[in-house]
């Protein structure tokens, strides 16, 4: 019995340091195409004075640190106020959230505030309500907390000139950046998620991700897709998926920019996390069938998209595997266990780091013209560390999931702007 648990364990080994070796792969051919490859044209270069009425769609719950800073930016936008709906979604608030709503929608027109109090709450069901009262043919959403540039709506609509693309994504980037070490490695791994890792899927026409803030999609198009599964914490990832698996496709602008807040403490970014993971993974769960029998993808294209939806799964199995390995160190296979820890190490640190490998990290440094940031890519392990187990339990709520069936609860970022910022925000109205 002994015998057969070590040879299952070394298969189990093995098979993992492949597939970390794959991904190790996939981001250095990220990198590389970021460094050297062809840039591809994109959809705003294009002058089109016809433009569509969108809605700009605002999930918000007890948002009342945050809010005034993205209404006044959208207010200020260029985007014509005739052909505009700012419709901010406010979502079981219990803080000044509606009345400040209120006030803002009293003085300007195309502000029209959606007030939900009944139903589940959660980023996903709020979004289906308010889309169904929504009157723009475009949906364009961003999250409480950002701030939004001037021109970003016109560069973000002339994407849908094309008629195959049935959404949008633009790049995140937090302000709060400086704040503490953990806002600067935050920073770094949004740099690589976006500047590297997005931009290169879409300059290689793979399958870049709508990332649920600072993006549009096309109203009819999400409707007849079913809209968001109210089970589903991931509820863009969700979308992707559907969209490219019925004939779409989501078009990645790294130049459109939107300013976030990170989270500032620990504990918050644990939380974030493992959201990210259970969401995440509950689209893998539901879609690895459809997307390996698709009929609307490349074969390179489902193998792409099989690493995206296994991301947020491989760093389970990954702690699965030092595990093993400690098994085998205790059953007297020191040997094959100290080979394999060691790998395992050198490979999980260079594949995911903090849900970027550290050259990704480089590479977008260097792209953003930010190098001297790189000083604190040593002390990424800790992170990853810290990612390793909270993505973990994220993968074990999603298995829980579905054993139990039970319902998912939408847990909200805490905000960490403080009210002097926003009596800022109030005096700058």
């Amino acid at each position: 019995m002994t015998e057969i648990l070590k040879l299952f364990l070394k298969i189990y080994l093995l098979i993992l340091m492949i597939i970390l070796t794959l991904y190790a792969i996939r981001h250095y051919v990220f990198s590389f195409n970021r460094l050297f490859g062809k840039q591809r044209m994109y959809y705003q270069d294009i002058i089109d004075s016809d433009l569509p009425f969108i809605s700009v769609l605002i999930p918000m719950h007890n948002e009342e640190k945050v809010l005034h800073t993205i209404l006044n930016s959208l207010i200020n936008t260029d985007y014509p106020k005739d052909k505009l709906e700012i419709i901010p979604v406010n979502d079981h608030s219990t803080d000044k959230t509606k009345e400040i709503l209120d006030n803002y929608a009293s003085k300007y027109s195309f502000i029209k505030p959606f007030h939900r109090y009944s139903g589940d709450r959660g980023k996903q069901n709020a979004l289906n309500d308010a889309v169904e009262v929504a009157k723009g043919e475009i949906i364009v959403v961003y999250d409480a907390d950002y701030i939004v540039p001037k021109g970003q709506l016109k560069d973000m609509i002339k994407f849908f000139i094309d008629p195959e693309v049935a959404a949008v994504m633009g790049r995140v980037v937090p302000v709060n950046f400086e704040s503490n070490f953990l806002t600067m490695m935050l920073d770094l791994e949004r740099s690589a998620g976006y500047q590297v890792d997005q931009q290169a899927r879409y300059k290689l026409d793979l399958i870049p991700q709508y990332g649920g803030t600072v993006g549009a999609f096309r109203k009819d198009v999400f409707i007849n897709l079913g809209k968001f599964d109210p089970k589903v914490l991931a509820e863009d990832t969700e979308l992707t998926f559907k969209i490219f698996l019925n004939g779409y496709k989501v078009a990645y602008a790294n130049r459109l920019e939107c300013y976030e807040e990170a989270p500032e403490d620990w504990y918050i970014r644990a939380k974030q996390v493992r959201r990210w993971s259970r969401g995440h993974n509950q689209v893998l769960f539901k879609y690895f069938i459809p997307l390996i029998l698709s009929d609307k993808l490349r074969l390179i294209q489902k193998i792409d998209g099989l690493f995206l939806l296994f991301v947020y799964a491989v760093p389970f199995f990954t702690l699965l595997g030092f595990f093993a390995s400690l098994i085998l160190f205790f059953l007297g296979d020191m040997t094959i266990s100290s080979y394999y820890l060691f790998l395992l190490a050198v490979f999980a640190y260079n594949s995911y780091g903090n849900f970027a490998p550290f050259f990704q990290i480089v590479t977008a440094a260097i792209l953003d013209g930010r190098v001297y940031s790189v000083r604190i890519i040593p002390l990424f392990f800790f992170s990853f560390v810290f990612n390793l187990f909270y993505t973990s339990l994220g993968f074990v709520d999603a298995v829980i999931d579905i054993i139990l069936k039970r319902k998912p609860v939408w847990h909200k970022t805490l905000r960490f702007r403080k009210d002097k910022d926003v009596k800022a925000d109030d005096n700058n109205k």
